[in-house]
């Protein structure tokens, strides 16, 4: 390590990073709730293919986002 360089394996557990991960994933979480409720309040008389396609292309945003 005098080099400055380092094997990141020697360093400490980092929890900031894994809360971060979890606090992704919860509010990742809770929008896929808020739309499936928004289409479900808003747009009742969808069938459930439709619905289902929604829901797709939803999760297909969200994975894009979180590149």
């Amino acid at each position: 390590m005098s080099d400055g360089n380092f094997n990141r394996s020697l360093l400490p557990a980092n929890t900031f990073r894994s809360g971060l991960r979890a606090g992704k994933s919860q509010m990742r979480q809770h929008a896929l709730l808020a739309f499936e409720h928004t289409l479900h309040t808003t747009l009742p008389h969808l069938s459930p293919e439709e619905h289902n396609r929604l829901l797709a292309i939803f999760h297909l945003k969200l994975a894009e986002a979180e590149r």
